[in-house]
């Protein structure tokens, strides 16, 4: 019996590896393609600290190919998934949507279809605040009305969750659907906001800020993501279901640079740049489903994850 973390060598799921690994007894098996979206060797280095560990079993390959995860979930009895996987970042995928399709949809039937041969206790898919779309009251409740999605990732996001959902009524797949907000902390992707902001700020070079600053993000940290991620492995209630995973005290962009500017101690230099039509508003979770059904509530502030962000940033750029 085994956890399969798909996205293993990613910002999240090389986190969770390490997480599970202290509170629970579980063998783990991690995938991940290496693409080359970011840096593979970034990735390769997030794995680093559990490549030896005993209970941990990384495997190089692509949940897309359907045989292969069949085979996976026979030959390590797999009985609990976290799909962290996907093509992520809104941006490139209003360039390359197909991309998209084929990682995000396709990956998760395949996946799902592999549940459905090799039944498992528990499918949580990792969406994203993206699905809200343009148009959804604030604060995002998960049970009203959605928007429509500002760009491909967020519409192949929810369609990963439809099929999660159908797969649930269907074949009786044990599929929740968690939905991350701004999620943030060490080794966090190179190619968003905060990094790319941190990085600036560090070398001295200017920020690109899209708007005027005011767009605003419910930035969670990577440590209460993967909280809510082990509680939904076993809580009850939550097979069928769309839960948040978020702050809920959403921030403006241009008090992230306030609070980047406080951490490494010098000004940023901004480049105003026009708005995205792909970017939303606001992003802002309300947690009350997360709190009863999973006993959720953030516990890292926004001030401390950045500083603590900062301290990590610095150690690894020097």
């Amino acid at each position: 019996m085994a956890i399969l973390i798909t996205g293993g060598a990613g910002f999240i799921g090389s986190h969770l590896t390490q997480i599970l690994l202290k509170q629970s007894d579980a063998k783990l098996v991690t995938i991940d393609n290496f693409n080359d979206y970011y840096d593979p060797a970034l990735k390769r280095e997030n794995v680093k600290p559990v490549a030896n560990e005993p209970r941990v079993t990384l495997i190089e390959g692509d949940f897309c190919d359907s045989a292969a995860m069949k085979r996976l979930f026979d030959e390590h009895d797999i009985d609990q998934v976290v799909h962290l996987g996907a093509m992520a970042g809104v941006r490139i995928s209003v360039q390359k949507p197909e991309m998209y399709q084929q990682a995000n949809v396709a990956g998760t039937l395949s996946l799902l279809e592999a549940a459905r041969h090799h039944p498992v206790k528990r499918f949580l898919l990792a969406s994203s605040s993206t699905v809200y779309g343009k148009g959804a009251g604030v604060p995002f409740r998960e049970d009203a009305p959605l928007g429509i999605p500002a760009s491909p990732y967020g519409a192949t996001k929810r369609a990963a969750e439809l099929l999660c959902l159908t797969y649930h009524q269907l074949h009786g797949v044990p599929a929740a659907c968690l939905r991350p907000f701004s999620v943030y902390g060490p080794r966090l992707r190179p190619d968003l906001a905060l990094t790319i902001f941190a990085k600036a700020v560090h070398e001295g070079t200017p920020i690109p800020l899209f708007g005027d600053g005011s767009i605003r993000r419910d930035f969670t940290h990577v440590s209460d993501i993967c909280q809510g991620l082990i509680v939904a492995l076993t809580a009850e209630g939550v097979v069928g279901q769309e839960i948040n995973l978020g702050h809920s005290d959403p921030i403006e962009m241009r008090r992230l640079i306030e609070l980047l500017e406080k951490s490494f101690g010098k000004k940023a230099v901004i480049d105003y740049q026009p708005e995205r039509p792909e970017d939303l508003p606001i992003t802002y979770a309300n947690l009350e489903k997360a709190e009863k059904l999973l006993g959720y509530g953030p516990k890292v502030l926004i001030e401390d994850g950045i500083q603590e962000y900062v301290d990590w940033f610095r150690s690894w750029h020097g």
